[in-house]
Parts: C-alpha cells; structure tokens; sequence
C-alpha cells in the first residue's frame, strides 16, 4: 500500500503483521508499504510438520522480495523478525537501503525460561485443554507489554493461536526456536555497512535494552532509539514515538 520508495515490516514471535497495522498505515503516506505474516503465523498456513525456523523464514523472506520485485527495500523488523532480515541480509547477500531492528532477536543468549521450558516440552504443552492453552496464550502476550494491552488488541493478538490449527502451531514455531540461527551469524554484524537504527523499549522485560545497547554497538556506525514506557511490544505501547523515530529515520535515507 502508498507510494513512493518500498518499505516492509517484519513481525516477530508470538505476534503477526497485525502489530504494524498503524504504523504501516502512517509510513504509507509517504512510502511503499509491504507486510507479511511468516509462515506458521497469523493468517499464513498452518500444518503439522511443518519448518517454521528462522531458517525457513529467511529463506521464504528472500523469495518474497524477489517475488515482490523490490530492490534494495527499507526493512523494518521486530523480534524474530530482525533474526529473519539480519540472515537474509548477510546469508543470502539480499541488500536494504537501511535496516531498522526493534527489540530483535540477534544476540546470544537469547529465550527466557519460560520460553525454554516450552521448546523442551512442547508436545506435552500441545495436549493442554482449549481453556488452560488460551489462558497462558493470553498471559504470554500480554507480558511482552510494559504499561499493558487494551482487551480488543489482546484478543486480537492471540486469536491466531486459538483457532483451528493455532494451539499446534503455537508450540511448533517455540520448539523449533533455536539460537544457533543467530549464532551462525552473530560474529558477522560488524561487517554490516548499510544504515541501521536499533529501537528498544526501555522497559522491555523479554529482551533488556542493554541487548540494544550491546547491538548498536557491535553494528559499525548504528544508532540506538530508546523508547520511554514501552516494553518488547514497542508498536503497541508507544506507536506514537515508534513512527516518530521510523519516519526520522527514513527522511535521513
């Protein structure tokens, strides 16, 4: 959707492009504005075996620039969704314009225990009931929020996992969670020479902003956007001075 030079959005882990829905909406005044939901998230297919791993996210997210025809996009990326474009960046040699990373996933270690105790056990939690797997959805969810979700914005979130395929899927893309994907390219971030802005909330309690401190450091000439009163759900707690900072960010490219 807009005009102008092409931007896309990358949504990470346990959320879905909905989480852009209003930025993407105010970047599409003045740019090309592209979202997706990775495979095995929000509207995508979901199916029993299958590669959800940030792998196969970055070889889909490849094929989908290709796909879209887009040269040298701006790419802006959440979570795992940073993962998916730092290796699509650097193992498949596809070139941004700029790169804007907020709270990603890039730094070991990474999964917090409840995180872990989920990827090693994850058969086990796909047999919970209907009713105890959306109360530990809904909670999970609602933790990556510093100040808290509005109910219409939480159920919206979460309704993905609840339906159909979606308490399966849940449990697949944690297990198949691994750090070794960003392992594999974490010793090359200071070999990035595109722009880069890191953004992080300050009271983000999935990954602490000292991660960002350490990423906008390792990544030569990056600058780091601390965001007051938000948590690991940027978008969502602080969307005003998330598209402040995007927006400055891309009038500079």
């Amino acid at each position: 959707m807009g005009e102008g030079d092409p931007v896309v959005l990358l949504h990470g882990t346990p959320f879905s492009s909905v989480v852009w829905r209003d930025i993407a909406a105010a970047l599409a005044h003045t740019h090309q504005v592209h979202v997706w939901d990775m495979l095995g998230y929000g509207q995508s297919e979901m199916r029993e075996g299958q590669d959800v791993s940030l792998a196969a996210q970055q070889g889909i997210f490849a094929s989908l620039l290709e796909h879209w025809g887009l040269v040298e996009p701006t790419v802006i990326a959440h979570d795992f969704g940073g993962a998916v474009a730092l290796r699509t960046h650097l193992l498949n040699q596809v070139s941004y314009r700029a790169l804007a990373l907020v709270d990603p996933v890039a730094l070991a270690p990474w999964g917090s225990p409840f995180f872990r105790l989920v990827r090693d056990n994850a058969a086990v939690f796909g047999q919970l009931p209907e009713h105890l797997h959306a109360a530990l959805v809904r909670e999970y969810v609602s933790s990556a929020s510093g100040p808290g979700l509005h109910p219409a914005t939480l159920d919206r979130l979460v309704l993905p996992w609840l339906e159909g395929e979606g308490q399966a899927a849940f449990y697949r893309q944690i297990a198949q969670a691994d750090q070794r994907y960003t392992d594999e390219v974490e010793p090359r971030y200071t070999d990035i020479t595109l722009p880069v802005l890191v953004c992080w909330g300050e009271d983000d309690t999935w990954i602490p902003v000292a991660k960002g401190e350490q990423l906008a450091d390792v990544i030569p000439g990056a600058r780091l956007r601390r965001i007051p009163r938000a948590g690991h759900l940027v978008q969502e707690d602080a969307p005003a001075e998330l598209t402040a900072a995007l927006m400055e960010f891309l009038r500079e490219r």
